[in-house]
């Protein structure tokens, strides 16, 4: 028999774990190097929950990584739990649909395959660390974007209703400019002794909206007040850069999230805001087609930040100049300046990142 000293002085076996996250309970497996299941069980999604996973996980032996379905989601909490802990944490992409249909799909065997991707470190990424103040912009501009659409909303609905409303309605509004016809309409009395009258009811339903616009309005204004000073602190370098706002700025700061260097290159960070081109070729053929994959709210920031610059920097128009002449048709100009765009932002993103021009051989200091 072993005795405990010696026991305890033996070296632990190094394993793997990976989690299948939902919104009670997180199913968690644990493999070792070889792939063998050591085993699975189910735990709360609360704070005591997390601490058991951890020390389940570790009591099969040296924890060398971990994969969690739906950091950004479910596996949030657990996440920025096992994150205090030093634990090294992958987010792992769904299953391959071949293999489900092959081998059916549980919770089980969603956590496993989970281990496994950790353990090859395949269909896996690093997840946003998302415990600073990158996130805390993220949730105000959700907050925000829900109140722009909202307010978009309710306009439509006011028009709509006045094209439809009885003429005596009509007539009082129709030629008052956006904000008089909603400053007029909040401001509106009607006497509601009677709404079964379909004029009474108008009157009611466009006082509605009209307030629920103004109300909107402030909220995105008290909204602004708070993400403008928190995308001038974090990024004022990419705020200098012609064609980049507020928005733009703010919506690539949250897709690089509070941990950027997680991107290993700047042509990661292109595939991540879909402006990297895929090879398409076959045989003969050598080409390349649109990615129409990663986030495409970045995509988007980066299109508008280019939109910009085709009206105010020389540079870029004298660009668009030269590949206009070569015969590239806008849309292809346009792409070439988003991946431009992109390799620019990635490296304010991260100052300091030692980037090799092609003209030299020594590594310089991207600006």
């Amino acid at each position: 028999m072993i005795p405990d000293t010696e026991r305890r002085s033996q070296p632990r076996q190094p394993i793997f774990a990976g989690v299948d996250t939902h919104k009670e309970i997180h199913v968690a497996a644990v493999i070792d190097p070889a792939g063998t299941v050591l085993g699975t069980r189910s735990f709360s999604t609360t704070r005591a929950g997390y601490r058991a996973l951890l020390a389940w996980v570790r009591g099969h032996g040296d924890l060398i990584r971990i994969g969690i379905e739906g950091t950004g989601s479910y596996g949030a909490g657990l996440t920025r739990h096992l994150a205090k802990h030093d634990v090294v944490i992958l987010e792992v992409d769904r299953p391959d649909r071949s293999d489900r249909r092959r081998k059916g799909k549980d919770d089980d065997l969603d956590a496993i395959n989970a281990a496994r991707a950790a353990l090859h470190e395949r269909r896996t990424t690093i997840p946003k660390s998302k415990d600073g103040a990158v996130e805390a912009l993220r949730i105000l501009r959700v907050a925000r974007a829900q109140a722009v659409r909202e307010r978009r909303n309710a306009l439509q609905l006011l028009r709509m209703s006045i094209v439809a409303a009885p003429d005596e309605v009509r007539d009082q509004v129709r030629n008052l400019t956006r904000m008089q016809l909603i400053r007029h309409l909040a401001a509106w009395r009607p006497d509601i002794s009677n709404t079964t009258d379909p004029v009474v009811a108008y009157r009611v339903a466009l006082k509605s909206f009209g307030r629920r616009y103004l109300e909107l309005t402030d909220e995105i204004a008290d909204l602004d007040d708070l993400i403008n000073p928190i995308v001038e602190a974090l990024a004022p370098q990419l705020l200098e850069r012609v064609g980049i706002g507020i928005e733009v700025a703010g919506q690539l700061l949250v897709t690089a999230g509070d941990n950027p260097d997680r991107m290993r290159s700047e042509a990661a960070f292109a595939m991540l805001c879909g402006v990297s081109p895929l090879p398409a070729s076959s045989g003969m053929t050598q080409r390349h087609r649109l990615n129409r994959g990663g986030d495409r709210q970045a995509n988007r920031a980066l299109h508008l930040a280019v939109i910009s610059r085709l009206r105010l920097d020389p540079r870029t128009k004298a660009y668009v100049a030269k590949k206009t002449a070569e015969g590239h048709s806008k849309m292809e100009i346009i792409r070439c300046l988003k991946r431009y765009l992109a390799r620019e932002v990635y490296f304010l993103l991260n100052p300091g990142i030692e980037h090799i021009t092609p003209n030299t051989k020594r590594p310089q200091i991207a600006a």
